[in-house]
């Protein structure tokens, strides 16, 4: 993440001094309300601050569904003198795990750093598409995703930030399709939801491959999370099929066609991977990926519509599965994000 200003750096949310009555106290101008820990839920998934650094402070959680350690970084807001939402911001296919972040390569999460609201940032779960799946996976290994987003981890930020308990979802890639997946799962849980060059529909032949490949490059295999071809549960957790589910959410979805744009040349600050040989990758492998999420999105579109369910839908004549087109689909979607948090763009 980029430097924050001087000014930010005061402003911290929270610090690392641990008070006897297991809270951890912010410093700054204005009075903070405290941070709960550590925080238990009534599940058994256990949560507590393991490092603060700024306004930005990393929880260890221990999910009980899956019976592993979570990582997850928390952006306190500008002001924590009153109780304020939260905006998850969500990685794509990698988790959080590589370098594939929004935090690395993009200015989002300094972008936030002037929002009042709590970001929260899980580190974990690649290529799982954070779904419940229904076997263990012997590469990918134990996978309660869903119930991890649903039901432990808003509990454990509402209660160790004292939220206002309002959230929005934002994700990029393979989680874009996730986001909307939990948001037709929960209603309500997230007022605002914004996908980023997914591909919703999983179902279909063409769906369903996509998602072959993208659990595949990461050793799993996708039979582990909804069974084989035809499976009911395929069309289950299907966005396209369960459209309805998405009514009175506020939507955002957004998709390049895979044709070379602006952040497609020589010396991009967003490049991965610098040099020749990344951005051949990028124009390539990313207009390819890129071009077949945006038939996903159209087919989205065109059933949203048939629906009547409101969405805005930023469909591009250009632009590839990278970071700079989503940096950017992002902050045109903060309005939307924001309203349904029920604060200022």
């Amino acid at each position: 993440m980029k430097c924050r200003s001087a000014v930010s750096a005061v402003l911290v949310a929270v610090c690392s001094t641990m008070m006897s009555a297991g809270e951890v106290h912010a410093q700054g101008p204005e009075a903070a309300v405290a941070v709960v820990n550590p925080v238990v839920t009534s599940e058994g998934s256990r949560a507590e601050v393991t490092a603060v650094d700024g306004r930005q402070v990393t929880v260890r959680i221990h999910s009980a569904a899956m019976g592993r350690e979570v990582s997850v970084k928390v952006q306190r807001p500008a002001d924590t003198s009153v109780p304020r939402p939260s905006l998850y911001l969500v990685n794509g296919a990698g988790g959080g795990e590589d370098t594939a972040t929004w935090e690395q390569n993009t200015d989002v999460v300094d972008f936030l750093a002037g929002k009042d609201v709590n970001v929260v940032m899980p580190v974990g779960g690649a290529w799982s598409y954070y779904t419940d799946w229904r076997e263990p996976d012997p590469m990918l290994g134990v996978n309660k995703w869903r119930t991890f987003f649903l039901d432990e981890l808003p509990t454990i930020v509402d209660t160790m930030f004292a939220t206002t308990g309002k959230n929005a979802i934002a994700a990029n890639s393979m989680t874009a399709t996730s986001v909307l997946q939990l948001a037709i799962a929960k209603p309500g849980l997230f007022r605002s939801v914004a996908a980023y060059s997914g591909c919703a529909q999983i179902s279909d032949p063409v769906g369903r491959q996509f998602v072959n490949v993208v659990v595949g490059t990461g050793g799993g295999d996708a039979s582990n999370m909804y069974g084989p071809p035809g499976d009911p549960a395929w069309a289950a957790n299907d966005p396209v099929v369960n459209a309805e589910g998405l009514r009175g959410t506020k939507l955002y979805v957004s998709n390049g066609n895979g044709l070379p744009g602006e952040f497609d040349k020589p010396g991009d600050s967003h490049l991965v991977t610098w040099g020749p040989v990344g951005l051949a990758n990028q124009i390539v492998i990313g207009g390819v990926i890129e071009a077949t999420t945006q038939w996903c999105t159209k087919n989205l579109q065109r059933r949203l519509d048939e629906l009547d369910i409101p969405a805005t839908f930023d469909v591009s004549t250009q632009g590839t599965h990278s970071w700079g087109y989503w940096q950017k689909a992002f902050k045109n979607s903060w309005p939307l994000l924001a309203d349904g948090m029920g604060i200022p763009a």
